[in-house]
Order: C-alpha cells, then sequence, then structure tokens
C-alpha cells in the first residue's frame, strides 16, 4: 500500500458513528468507502459502530456489511482486509436506546486504546435527522465529536432556520458538515484548481468574455422506491439548492485569499448573497410521463421530477450573465456537465457561407461524471483550398495522468475531510438559508408541471427558457476515447 502523504489523514483515531447504518446509502456507499479508508491508511485505528432500527447483533450487521462489500466495493479486498475490518464494527439497535449506543462507543474508544476522535455520520431521512441528533447528545456523545449530516437541509427558508437553530443547540456549527457529494468528486474540485492556478482562463472569467453559463445534471433513472420521500421534496429541492447551486458557488466565486475552508467557505456564501430571487417566470417545471402511477404518489401530484432554470448573480463579475441549471429523471441521458459558453467576436471577417458560428459559441466544459474530462471548443480552419470552418476541442481526461488510481470516492473524500474538520467542500447555515431565501418565490408560486416523456430532454418549454441560446446537451460531438488510436 502507497505511503500516505502527512496530512491527508485525521491526526487521530476515529470512533465512526453510522447512524442509519442498514439504509441503502451505507449500503451501496458508506461502508465500502469506510472499508477501503481504514485498509489503504488514511483513518488510523478506525472503529465503526452501526446504528439502525433492525434487530441487528454485532454479527448479523458484520454480515450486512459483508454482502455490501461484495456488492458494491470497486476495490479487491483480501480476506485479512476484511477480517480486519469486520474486527473493527459492533452495532447497536436504535430500540436499545441512548445508554446502550454511549456503551457501545466506549468500548470502541478503549479498544482504539488512544486519544481518539468521534464521527456521527446521520445516514437518515430528514424526518429522522433531528431525532437521532437528540439521541446523540442524550448519550452524551456530542464532546469531540463532528457530525455529517444529508441533505435536503430543509424544505424552505422557515425549516431551515428551524433546523438550524436546533442543530445548534446541541451541536456547535463547526462541528456540523452538510454534505453535497457533488462538491466530494475530483473534477469539481478541479474547477478551484483550473481557475486559480492557471493565467489563461482566470482573466477572461467574467462578463467581459463569459455569455452564459450552463450546469447540467439530467438522469436516466426513475426514483425507484424514493417515490415516497420524492412526493414531499421534487427535483427543486432534491437536486439543486443541495447539488447545483453549489457547484454554480465554485464557479462563480472570487479568489479566495488562501486555499483555507474559512476562506473558500466565504467566497461561495458571497455569491449566494449576490444571487437575485428565483422568478417563478424564469423556471420549467416538468414532470415525466406515468410518474403519478408510481407507488405512493397522487393521481393529482404536482410534484416535479425535471427541472429547468434561470438564475443571475449581481455582482461585478457576473451581472448580465444568465446561468441556466437543468436536472431531472428519466431523461435521454446521464451527465453532470458544467459548460461554459465565451462571447462570439463582435466583428466577423469570415464570409458568410465559411461555417463560423453554425455549431454555437467557444465553449469549456466540465464533465464531471467519474471519469473527469476537461473540454476547450474553438474553430478552426477545415484543411484544403477556401476558408471553411470546422468546430474542434481540446480534451483532457483523468484517466490520461498516472495518478488515476489515488482518486477517492466523492463519500470517501467527505468522509475523510468531515475528519480533519476541513469544511472547504461542505455547506454553511448562512449559506443554506440564503439559498431558501432566493428560493422563496418560486416556493410559494411554482408554476404549473408540464408533462415530458420519459427518455426525452424534458418539456418543450426548456428552449424558450434558454433562447436565443441552446442547450449543450445533446453534445454536437462525442467525447474522444484517449485509449483510441488516431484520437
Amino acid at each position: 500500500m502507497a505511503k500516505i502523504p502527512a496530512g491527508v489523514g485525521p491526526r487521530f483515531p476515529q470512533v465512526v458513528i453510522l447512524v442509519g447504518a442498514t439504509g441503502d446509502l451505507s449500503r451501496r456507499k458508506l461502508i465500502p468507502g469506510l472499508l477501503h479508508l481504514t485498509r489503504a491508511g488514511f483513518i488510523p485505528g478506525a472503529r465503526v459502530v452501526g446504528v439502525s432500527l433492525d434487530d441487528f447483533g454485532a454479527d448479523g450487521f458484520r454480515t450486512f456489511a459483508r454482502a455490501a462489500v461484495d456488492e458494491f466495493c470497486t476495490r479487491k479486498v483480501t480476506e485479512e482486509e476484511w477480517a480486519t475490518f469486520a474486527a473493527a464494527t459492533d452495532y447497536v439497535s436504535l430500540k436499545s436506546g441512548p445508554a446502550a449506543l454511549a456503551s457501545a462507543v466506549d468500548r470502541a474508544e478503549k479498544a482504539v486504546g488512544a486519544e481518539s476522535r468521534r464521527l456521527h455520520y446521520l445516514s437518515v431521512p430528514p424526518s429522522a435527522a433531528l431525532d437521532a441528533v437528540r439521541m446523540l447528545g442524550e448519550a452524551g456523545l456530542v464532546a469531540n465529536s463532528r457530525i455529517i449530516m444529508e441533505k435536503p437541509f430543509g424544505m424552505d427558508l422557515a425549516s431551515a432556520v428551524a433546523l438550524n437553530a436546533k442543530l445548534h443547540e446541541v451541536f456547535k456549527e463547526e462541528q456540523i458538515f452538510r454534505i453535497d457529494h457533488f462538491l466530494g468528486k475530483e473534477p469539481a474540485q478541479n474547477i478551484l484548481a483550473f481557475r486559480f492556478a492557471n493565467g489563461l482562463f482566470e482573466p477572461i472569467w467574467n462578463r467581459n468574455f463569459i455569455d452564459h453559463v450552463q450546469i447540467d445534471v439530467p438522469e436516466t433513472l426513475g426514483l425507484g422506491k424514493r417515490t415516497a420521500f420524492y412526493e414531499s421534496t421534487g427535483a427543486y429541492r432534491d437536486m439543486v439548492v443541495t447539488h447545483l447551486f453549489q457547484i454554480l458557488g465554485f464557479v462563480a466565486m472570487e479568489a479566495p485569499t488562501h486555499l483555507s475552508p474559512r476562506a473558500i467557505s466565504e467566497e461561495k456564501v458571497k455569491v449566494f448573497r449576490s444571487m437575485l430571487p428565483i422568478q417563478p417566470a424564469d423556471v420549467v417545471r416538468g414532470q415525466y410521463i406515468g410518474y403519478r402511477s408510481e407507488e405512493g404518489v397522487s393521481p393529482e401530484s404536482d410534484t416535479e421530477t425535471f427541472i429547468a432554470l434561470k438564475c443571475d448573480i449581481d455582482n461585478w463579475r457576473w451581472a448580465g450573465v444568465p446561468f441556466y441549471l437543468r436536472t431531472g429523471k428519466k431523461l435521454a441521458e446521464g451527465q453532470r456537465i458544467i459548460s461554459i459558453a465565451f462571447r462570439e467576436p463582435p466583428k466577423s471577417m469570415f464570409p458568410a457561407d465559411s461555417g463560423i458560428g453554425q455549431q454555437g459559441p467557444d465553449h469549456l466544459t466540465f464533465d464531471l461524471a467519474d471519469a473527469a474530462k476537461t473540454s476547450l471548443s474553438f474553430y478552426g480552419k477545415r484543411p484544403g483550398p477556401g476558408m471553411k470552418l470546422d468546430k474542434h476541442s481540446l480534451q483532457f481526461a483523468m484517466r490520461d495522468t498516472a495518478q488515476i488510481g489515488d482518486v477517492l470516492e466523492a463519500y470517501e473524500r467527505l468522509i475523510l475531510d468531515a475528519m480533519r474538520g476541513d469544511h472547504t467542500l461542505f455547506t454553511t447555515a448562512e449559506g443554506i438559508e440564503r439559498l431558501w431565501e432566493v428560493s422563496q418565490p418560486l416556493i410559494e408560486s411554482p408554476p404549473a408541471v408540464k408533462a415530458y416523456p420519459a427518455g426525452s430532454w424534458g418539456p418543450n418549454a426548456i428552449h424558450q427558457l434558454v433562447a436565443p441560446h441552446a442547450w449543450r446537451l445533446p453534445f454536437e460531438r462525442v467525447w474522444r476515447d484517449p485509449n483510441t488510436q488516431g484520437s
């Protein structure tokens, strides 16, 4: 195993209290992620205490965890590695109460045999979060701890303020880590490096050179067993406030004074303060045909499974530059794209039939999927006589580097950051409350949902929303495969 660089992992051994340990997120991401972080040496002396409603004993939970690892772990696990991890796990049923949980954590801390810290991960529905927080307080597990909260963080401004107030009765703000797994992805973090480490792009990252920005996260999947949750949430609360707006913050922020959590959080919050309220006239809400027939869905449901919107950042850098956001279920493709469209030259010397402008403006595109790709498109001369122009692109994929094997999955990175007390990739109370504040006009007067066929790009009204521009997806060209000869 490669040596872990200093400062990457936490200073102290960690006792992870995983609340909701038998849920879907835990099974798919958290248990495999904790196994990788411990066996790779990122977390010294880690212990895991699972907490859930199931009547498992410790052995039953280990059987559950082993099945999760076998199904979802993306890295090969040896029997020795599994045995070491399993021996460091324990389980407490929620029905046993705070005292039983406190005893299990005490056993784990004694087993560590050194000074340790606690990390509480609340992998529970929003309706159960405050009950879990109260239980942790009653068990006396607040000191020397940090807590990771899953989205959504409230349903509107009033509920977000109330939620934060209740949280702060038990945990201090610096102990709270509101997670957005989009920001844990390597390509999302690479936006900061791309912008602020390169003299080529930062000087043109403003209203003088950028025409508009698109953040586009369509999904091909439906809702599965999440319909009951989704009925009370919808695409806007589920995806835009907690994911797309956070990405927007990275794209639009000013340069922080230094690369520290507080400095970066301050700049993101400044972006949110500068956002104008979201107007219902600038929003298209959609619902895929057949949604109302899903189990647990009202036959008259007005819940959106799709949303596209225009928002504006009213500050010196971005005044007049529209930001278009789109996401939804059962769409034509699954993508996670940021597209920066540059302004076209003020005057063209090229003849009308040269092809200039026919494939849209130049774009800088970030693919936030796990493959992590970046593309810069531009016009160039077509070889041969005359002056015909074609669209070309410079492309980079993370797999082009020798470090592709070092990439941590999003939840792994964020768990590690929370253990280290690094808030860079997490949302603050002020930030989330401000986003609900700008959302109020839309929440109070949402436009009617428009039906769209599964497998499409959403309601037709999205084209009027973005006009005179066009949606970047679907792409006019495919990403090149760097493993293909002659690409």
